[in-house]
């Protein structure tokens, strides 16, 4: 019995050009249209003023953990619970955060500063503020 073998060329994957690069590119904001909310505390946590907030979140990353963006508050003080990690650069304004054990911090423009996750205490807005934040919540 004659049996016919034909060649068939091996795929050589080197060879296969990638039309757009896999890797992530830098997330812009003054290129980005931002995933924006608008909000007051809930009644239940709200002790001070008529505060209304705006999040523009130009970031979620894929596991929906970490986000970054700009929030603005017009006055106001309410209680906070933290479940996450929070980075804040003051823009504008003035706020004071206070612990439940009674520290106190007060931070305006130019200020950074961290919110770790399970701080409890009361955040007010002084003078309407804006911050970029970044926030990492973790599945522990």
């Amino acid at each position: 019995m004659n049996v016919l073998i034909k060649s068939v060329p091996s795929l050589c994957l080197a060879s296969i050009a990638v039309a757009e690069p896999l890797l992530p590119d830098i997330i812009d904001f003054s290129l980005v249209t931002p995933e924006r909310s608008v909000s007051t505390p809930d009644a239940d946590r709200l002790l001070a003023g008529q505060p209304t907030q705006v999040a523009n979140n130009f970031f979620s990353d894929s596991t929906e953990q970490f986000f970054a963006g700009r929030w603005e508050s017009t006055p106001g003080r309410w209680k906070v619970r933290y479940t996450e990690n929070e980075f804040c650069h003051i823009l504008a304004g003035r706020v004071r955060i206070e612990g439940v054990q009674g520290a106190t911090h007060e931070f305006s423009q130019g200020d950074s500063f961290v919110v770790p996750a399970g701080f409890e205490g009361t955040w007010e807005v002084l003078e309407t503020t804006m911050k970029l934040y970044a926030i990492f919540v973790s599945t522990r």
